[in-house]
């Protein structure tokens, strides 16, 4: 989960990292309340979108005083920053700058490790760094059970050539940010610029953290408070919340299977049968896990049910630890959870069902008898059965 800036310079601070005061706010009136709060000016006007650029695009600016940090924030809210909509500002302290430097903690994965860099050339974009100046970048690796200590920290300020002036106050800072990295659980802690001030103060007056999603579980406070949904679609939001591994895509077939790799393979082959029947293609992917409850399945039926763009579903599940029998019972019990709230059911589920307990699991279904449900034995019969039905509809309508 990547962080807005403003969220960023809020972990720094919990964790002592020193940086600026800073206000978010989303209208102009609250940007030059935000100023003065903050001491009436200089400030820094700041769009909030997460994307690189922003200071090129004309979504930061320097405000001298509250008037200025209104007139600023009316100009940079709703701008468009490489197709990301500024929705908030960020108003924070404007700091006296002598030089600017670059730091970063990141995961190495291809060499499964961590990495920090730093370089005394900060500012620019790290991309554009290292492509124009790559020996002004020290890469140093670091040893996830050794960790950062006051002398790795040393020895990554020294690498990345930060003057000898300011060596001890980075390598506090370098110390306190592998402590956001690793109490936080983030995959990246980035800061540039990180600035050392005419009094010799190193700052960090800009922030950009991942957090790693997989670790959610661990720090629901900061993920739930943290967590963006403005620019998820909706059935992503309500999947998640229900604890599905869903992802909505641009087509027209739902699709619900047991384990990450059958869901994979039932997109490929619903794709490929879709080709014959007028290109139809999958419409999601939910997995609903190895060992999926009734409820569970039932939840996922409900999300994709409900999504306008399916026109037919595919429920694809090998029984191993998810009973077939289970499965059954749960599509059995959605459509008549959904019946019982009076929605109007109309889209046409094709279920495969083979592995543990699947002869149970079709009786279930064969007894059920819903109007709306066909079962076929085989993955490519019931592919291309999916697709004929999603293509009928669209034809229909």
């Amino acid at each position: 989960m990547d962080l807005f800036e403003w969220q960023a310079k809020e972990l720094f601070a919990k964790h002592a990292v020193p940086t600026t005061r800073q206000v978010v706010v989303s209208t102009p009136e609250q940007a030059r309340a935000a100023a003065e709060e903050l001491g009436g000016g200089p400030v820094m006007v700041k769009a909030q979108v997460k994307t690189g650029g922003r200071g090129k695009a004309g979504g930061v600016k320097f405000a001298p005083d509250a008037a200025a940090a209104e007139e600023h924030a009316r100009a940079i809210l709703g701008m468009d920053i490489k197709g990301h909509t500024v929705h908030t500002v960020l108003v924070s302290e404007a700091a006296d700058i002598g030089e600017e430097y670059y730091f970063s903690f990141l995961l190495d994965r291809a060499n499964r490790a961590y990495l920090a860099m730093c370089s005394a050339e900060g500012g620019m974009e790290i991309e554009q760094l290292a492509v124009e100046k790559p020996d002004a970048l020290a890469r140093v690796p670091v040893d996830p059970v050794a960790g950062v200590d006051a002398a790795k920290a040393r020895e990554i300020v020294e690498a990345g050539n930060l003057p000898a002036a300011v060596r001890d106050e980075a390598i506090d800072v370098v110390v306190k940010l592998w402590g956001v990295f690793t109490a936080e659980e983030a995959t990246l802690v980035e800061v540039n610029p990180l600035v050392r001030t005419p009094d010799d103060r190193v700052l960090a007056l800009d922030g950009k953290v991942t957090l790693d999603d997989n670790a959610d579980f661990r720090h629901k406070d900061v993920h739930d408070a943290y967590r963006d949904n403005s620019a998820t679609d909706p059935l992503e939001v309500r999947a998640k919340e229900k604890g599905l591994n869903y992802v909505k895509l641009d087509g027209v077939v739902g699709i619900i299977g047991n384990g990450a790799g059958l869901v994979m393979s039932t997109l490929d082959v619903v794709a490929y049968a879709g080709e014959k029947h007028g290109g139809v293609k999958p419409a999601n992917f939910l997995d609903i896990g190895g060992g999926a409850s009734a409820e569970v399945m039932a939840n996922g039926l409900e999300i994709i049910l409900s999504d306008p763009a399916v026109r037919s579903v595919f429920v694809n599940v090998f029984g191993g630890i998810t009973a077939c029998d289970a499965v059954a019972n749960g599509i059995v019990q959605a459509l008549q959870m959904l019946e019982s709230r009076g929605e109007s059911l109309t889209k046409p589920l094709v279920v495969r069902l083979d592995g543990n307990n699947a002869a149970e699991g079709r009786r279930i279904l064969s007894e059920a008898a819903h109007p709306l449900v066909e079962q076929v034995d085989t993955m490519d019969g019931a592919a291309d059965r999916v697709a004929e039905l999603a293509h009928t509809t669209g034809s229909a309508a």
